[in-house]
């Protein structure tokens, strides 16, 4: 096999490299920027946030795999070669999406800060709750995380719809594509889940005119919004406005315009927030690593990659 190059921007390289030697020694592992090697050796470019200009300079390039859910970044490289870039869709990252979005909409329906307010208060206060069924919990980004997300959230008692750019078919759920369907998808949902990728016709799709959109009829009259897709989705201004005046109920974001979140934004201390670093589907070196091994091979051997991204689409 060809040599392979990590390049990671904000990750540990070498942890990822034990990793690869971990699923497979004889793999010939490079990294960006101290130990490249001959240019031409690579095949393979395994990136997070790659700076520009670098996959330009690797001229046997065959693939791009992008080791987290989103390639904005990548597609971001004016330079980028005309080669596949891979989205990496594996059963473990589904997963701990699925945990991300399932904890949190259990954490507001079942009121979780006013139990820990309680608790540090010693206060013994039995608030009345409410039903599953009661929630309409709409998904925006109706793919493959959004869908596993959904199916789980169903088999709990949620009503659940998801929205997505082309239409999606699955039992039980009710689903809606298209900016023509966006509003009817808005007004039914108490809950907004948005895993939506970064696209320049996805930036700031979440603002204030799109939060009042948003049903008011669930049991604590104004929506949760909860974005564990990417940061540049939303306008943090608009929701902190919103949450101040009431046109939100609460929200939960793991993703944020300026990572990492500046220590002195109001969002670390906004007693309507649940903040957390960007760990809603994080990735396991070794699963991913497997993963990518496996399309190589299958690559080399004649066959075809997975999950190829529309650069037209940008996802």
């Amino acid at each position: 096999m060809a040599a392979l190059a990590f390049i990671l921007s904000g990750w540990d390289v070498d942890m990822w490299a034990k990793a690869m030697h971990a699923c497979d020694p004889s793999v010939h592992v490079r990294r960006y920027p101290e130990d490249m090697g001959r240019p031409e050796d690579i095949h393979y470019a395994l990136v997070w946030r790659p700076p520009p200009y670098v996959l330009k300079r690797l001229p046997e390039l065959k693939a791009v795999f992008s080791l987290g859910a989103g390639v904005d970044a990548i597609l971001a490289d004016k330079t980028l070669p005309d080669v596949p870039i891979v989205r990496i869709v594996d059963q473990d990252m589904t997963m701990r999406m699925s945990e991300f979005v399932v904890m949190h909409v259990l954490m507001h329906h079942r009121q979780q800060k006013r139990i820990d307010e309680n608790h540090r208060a010693k206060l013994w206060d039995s608030f009345a709750t409410h039903a599953a069924s009661a929630l309409s919990v709409g998904i925006m980004g109706f793919g493959v995380l959004g869908q596993d997300a959904g199916e789980k959230l169903k088999h709990m008692g949620f009503q659940v719809a998801g929205w997505s750019q082309s239409k999606k078919q699955v039992p039980g759920i009710d689903t809606y594509a298209g900016r023509e369907e966006l509003d009817a998808f808005l007004a039914r949902s108490d809950i907004l889940v948005v895993l939506l990728p970064h696209t320049p016709e996805t930036t700031h799709i979440i603002d204030r005119e799109l939060i009042r959109k948003l049903s008011r009829k669930g049991p604590f009259g104004a929506p949760i919004l909860i974005n564990a897709g990417r940061g540049k989705l939303h306008k943090q201004a608009d929701i902190i406005e919103c949450l101040d005046r009431g046109e939100l109920y609460a929200a939960s974001l793991d993703v944020f315009e300026e990572e990492p979140l500046p220590q002195d934004d109001v969002l670390w201390r906004h007693p309507k927030v649940y903040v957390s670093p960007h760990l809603a589907a994080d990735s396991d070196p070794k699963t991913i690593c497997r993963n990518v091994l496996r399309q190589i091979k299958a690559l080399e051997g004649g066959g075809m990659l997975e999950n190829v991204v529309d650069r037209r689409r940008g996802y």
